[in-house]
């Protein structure tokens, strides 16, 4: 599984945003990292990724014997070379990543079917939809097939068609084993896919649990959403949360 332990990280020297996040993704699994603007989501995924120079964190994707587990990231702005096409990504990544020929010829067409890009292999992306774009980023992440994907903020600017391409990938991905860590301010969808939840608030882990579990945390009723269990667990005060996770079983 994916291992998270992040005792401090930041930007800077000696000034935190982030401290006291564990948490772990296990294969198959889907969970969801939310808060609200500024709460250290995206920072989190900066230090699981070792992007931050600042940063006293553990991380370990798969276990001690898997050192060879892969993962993929896939940013909330998708970062493609303006002088490429479609297809001489693909090539990039396929090099890059070291994928044999007639393997990568088979996944990508398959991919390029399957998000309906395949008319637009040699255009360039940067006349592309937001939408398109990101398609364009799922097929680069799905070419190695990933042991773990690590997903920020996907939703946004994905017309209907595309966010429903977007869920059949994490539905067809979490069915072969693999784990994804997903940030997202879309509630409501999260709270019909993630199996689990990561609440983010002040640079802090404050609640993790499934739906049940965080309903219980924040005091709610058994039928309340995801939506209103955030709103509650990120507007009362630190210790009245501690009593209900001490009590929580």
């Amino acid at each position: 599984m994916l291992q998270v332990q992040i005792r401090n990280a930041g930007y800077a020297y000696n000034q935190h945003i982030i401290h006291d996040i564990e948490f772990s993704v296990k294969p198959g699994e889907l969970v969801g990292l939310i808060g609200v603007n500024g709460a250290g989501k995206s920072t989190t995924i900066r230090a699981i990724l070792g992007l931050l120079e600042y940063s006293d964190a553990d991380i370990r994707f798969g276990s001690k014997d898997s050192a060879g587990a892969k993962y993929s990231y896939i940013p909330e702005q998708p970062i493609l070379y303006d002088g490429l096409t479609l297809w001489e990504h693909l090539e990039l990544a396929a090099a890059a990543y070291g994928l044999e020929e007639s393997r990568f010829h088979q996944q990508a067409e398959a991919l390029l079917i399957r998000f309906r890009l395949n008319d637009a292999r040699h255009h360039l992306p940067q006349s592309f939809s937001k939408g398109m774009q990101q398609k364009l980023m799922l097929i680069i992440s799905m070419l190695i097939q990933p042991d773990y994907y690590i997903i920020d903020e996907p939703f946004i600017g994905l017309d209907p068609f595309a966010t429903r391409d977007f869920l059949e990938f994490l539905i067809g991905e979490r069915s072969r084993g693999a784990g994804i860590l997903m940030s997202t301010h879309v509630l409501d969808t999260a709270e019909k896919i993630c199996d689990s939840f990561l609440v983010i608030h002040q640079g802090k882990l404050t609640a993790q649990g499934d739906l049940r579990k965080l309903r219980r945390l924040s005091g709610v009723t058994a039928n309340e959403s995801l939506f209103e269990c955030f709103l509650q667990m990120v507007s009362f005060d630190g210790n009245r949360r501690n009593a209900l996770a001490a009590t929580d079983t």
